[in-house]
């Protein structure tokens, strides 16, 4: 458990308590962006895999109590998330975003509010969480919780976190952005900030993450030995 936990702690951290403060800006000016960037990037790749090693310990030792089991109703669940998490996270990652890396410059364009961005200007990290939960209904033992929570808070956290960065490093054009879009999906939608427009969205990214999802549904048990279909 010490592992998990203390790979837990390391990938939060150096989201949340370095990239998401004022930490990152004071590194930034000593060392560039360029070698901050890649050094972040080895971090968290690092974080990630010592995080992903344990959990596969963990989960055959013999404190990880399991504190729910799974049932249809709850697969049938987590497959329906699933396929809105997929969506979420491919149409997120094919959208030009200014809280993405190195895409400030959307802010400049006319339509910098289109498609997946007039639901959520941060619709990775909300697919994400959404992934996250549901591989917790169906996952209920400890190493599960402590994996999967993790990433469910560093996501939910990460909208944040991006916003007040952002907020920090392009002041009134971020303000602007964010008043005509809204962090927690369709919100904005609901406030009549913003309109549902699917056509912006096209027809391309929902086929590309129909595909994904297709192929991790099936895929599943080739690559992390567990089935993902009852």
């Amino acid at each position: 458990m010490f592992q998990l936990t203390a790979a837990a702690a390391f990938f939060v951290m150096i989201h949340l308590l370095i990239s998401g403060t004022s930490v990152r800006d004071g590194v930034v000016r000593r060392i560039g962006e360029g070698p901050y960037m890649g050094l972040f990037s080895l971090l968290s790749i690092a974080g990630l895999t010592w995080m992903i090693i344990a959990y596969g310990q963990a989960r055959g030792e013999v404190w990880n109590t399991v504190y729910w089991g799974v049932g249809p109703a709850t697969r049938h669940t987590q497959i329906l998330l699933q396929l809105i998490a997929v969506v979420f996270i491919v149409l997120g990652l094919t959208t030009p975003n200014p809280t993405s890396v190195k895409q400030e410059g959307v802010l400049d364009r006319e339509n910098a509010v289109k498609g997946m961005l007039r639901i959520t200007r941060h619709p990775f990290l909300w697919g994400v969480a959404i992934w996250a939960i549901g591989h917790l209904i169906v996952n209920g033992d400890r190493a599960s919780m402590t994996l999967f929570g993790t990433l469910l808070v560093l996501a939910l956290a990460g909208t944040t976190s991006i916003d007040a960065k952002r907020r920090r490093a392009l002041g009134p054009k971020w303000d602007a952005f964010a008043a005509q879009t809204s962090n927690i999906p369709f919100a904005a939608i609901l406030a009549q900030r913003q309109a549902l427009k699917l056509g912006e969205i096209g027809l391309w990214r929902p086929l590309a993450a129909l595909a994904v999802y297709a192929a991790l549904l099936f895929g599943h048990p080739y690559l992390f030995g567990v089935a993902a279909l009852p």
